[in-house]
């Protein structure tokens, strides 16, 4: 099974993390920039096929979505499970983990991925259902974090933060805007899954039973609440600063 990715930023990161996974690779003709060529060039050198086309081909072949100038065919990436997930739990002393719950835009998914990565979470754990698909839309947004940050869809969110929870000593952090206390009165020095809602209807009611513990993240405008993937960039970030002051 195959499918397409769009722009530099992805192409580069299949090419740097996965290169066994390109397939062929259509650029623009006569496009030649300093960020362009160096790719080409390794591509030429992995005897990847380049097939060079006109804007007009090249923008069919795109079907609407945004390219700079390259597409790439790759074999579909490995899915993830809750198997997979406690796999790679083994292998860490403390664990960082961001939940999505009912994340439906691809758009959102792909800025979460892109700031977890950042922030340097070990993984992003989805609900299999009412969860947004990671589409060549959300690998575009990603800028490459979609093809290096494992994205682990499990069949019972409340089931898999209660294992995390009782194998794995990890610390669930719901966001609500409605909590006592703001991110920035809360302790987050240890192993951590911080579980993120959708815009709107936040956290279904299960996975908001399942945290440990409930934050804010206090406002001083007239808007009552971010987007989610800001809000995601907003919490991941005061985890990273306290833990770096451990």
């Amino acid at each position: 099974m195959s499918e397409q990715i769009y722009g530099i930023h992805a192409v580069s990161a299949v090419l740097a993390t996965a290169p066994e996974r390109l397939i062929e690779v259509m650029v623009l003709k006569g496009r030649e920039d300093k960020r362009l060529l160096p790719l080409l060039e390794e591509l030429t050198q992995l005897g990847i096929s380049i097939q060079y086309l006109t804007r007009q081909a090249l923008d069919k072949k795109a079907d609407g979505e945004v390219h700079q100038g390259i597409i790439a065919r790759v074999q579909a990436p490995k899915e993830y499970n809750e198997n997979d997930l406690y796999s790679l739990l083994n292998k860490k002393d403390k664990p960082f983990l961001l939940v999505l719950d009912g994340v439906t835009d691809p758009h959102n998914l792909g800025a979460c991925l892109r700031t977890a990565d950042a922030a340097g979470v070990d993984a992003v754990i989805v609900p299999k259902d009412k969860s947004a698909q990671l589409t060549a839309v959300a690998r575009k947004v990603a800028c490459g974090a979609a093809e290096v940050m494992p994205l682990v869809r499990v069949t019972n969110l409340a089931r898999t933060l209660k294992t995390l929870q009782e194998e794995y000593n990890i610390w669930v952090v719901g966001t609500a805007g409605e909590a006592e206390h703001s991110i920035y009165q809360t302790t987050l020095t240890g192993a951590i899954a911080l579980v993120m809602g959708a815009e709107g209807d936040g956290m279904r009611r299960l996975t908001r039973e399942s945290c440990d513990q409930l934050v804010s993240i206090p406002m001083q405008g007239s808007v009552s609440s971010l987007n989610v993937s800001v809000a995601t960039g907003v919490c991941l970030f005061e985890i990273v600063r306290q833990q770096s002051l451990v």
